[in-house]
């Protein structure tokens, strides 16, 4: 997604989102017409037009332009952006702890990729100076349940730990960022972890990848299937 077209996407975009969520766009295409969602955003046709070509442009949904209107889907980035805003009113409604968020999931098999990149130099050394240990050459990787997908969003409001991006003759590797996190299974808790977030990644917002001085599948006794608890903590 290119940052021309994320600096399109404002409250107003954001808010012609939610109408085609609210519509059920979420599960597939639905029906939009421009004066329905003019009306609905007291807003004329032509801006409630524009409105939705820039959500396109974004990449937050994908349209279909039609004689008598558009059938208009959510992506995946636009269910980001929605989980985003659902995180922030909560923080507004509901009364939560600011400095911890808690997200609950079960544990997968990754793709092996996390054991290869965990163990480059340029993020081990990081890795040691900015977490304090060396982290086990492989990820734990939890696909999180619904509710949590929503919840995760708050985790950018806590501080974390960055980790920047480097290169070698070869190739860049872009930078990361890491949240300070316990791990609890069947009454154990291992509190010496971390979410990772890549910038770039090939997992989406319903996956987490943790990392730990020792292999948590051991230390935990998890099998793939397991439920977890992941508490995130501020720094």
């Amino acid at each position: 997604m290119s940052e021309s077209a994320l600096t399109a996407v404002g409250y107003d975009e954001l808010a012609a989102l939610k109408f085609v969520a609210l519509e059920g766009g979420r599960t597939g295409p639905v029906k939009v017409s421009c004066s329905g969602l003019a009306d609905r955003l007291d807003a004329s046709a032509q801006t409630a037009s524009r409105r939705l070509q820039r959500l396109d442009e974004a990449g937050y949904v994908d349209r279909d332009v039609v004689s008598d209107g558009q059938w208009v889907a959510i992506t995946e980035d636009g269910e980001v952006a929605l989980h985003h805003e659902y995180a922030d009113y909560r923080l507004i409604f509901e009364e939560e702890d600011a400095d911890s968020v808690e997200l609950t999931g079960t544990v997968t098999s990754g793709m092996g990729e996390g054991r290869h990149y965990i163990s480059l130099p340029g993020y081990m050394e990081q890795f040691e100076d900015r977490l304090g240990y060396e982290p086990f050459a492989g990820t734990l990787n939890v696909e999180l349940d619904e509710e949590s997908v929503r919840t995760r969003a708050a985790m950018a409001s806590l501080d974390a730990v960055p980790i920047d991006g480097w290169e070698d003759e070869d190739r860049t590797f872009g930078p990361a960022t890491c949240y300070a996190a316990t791990v609890r299974h069947d009454g154990e808790a291992f509190d010496t972890s971390h979410i990772i977030v890549p910038e770039r990644t090939h997992h989406d917002e319903s996956k987490a990848e943790i990392i730990a001085p020792e292999k948590l599948r051991d230390e935990l006794d998890l099998d793939d299937g397991d439920e977890v608890t992941i508490v995130v903590e501020a720094v």
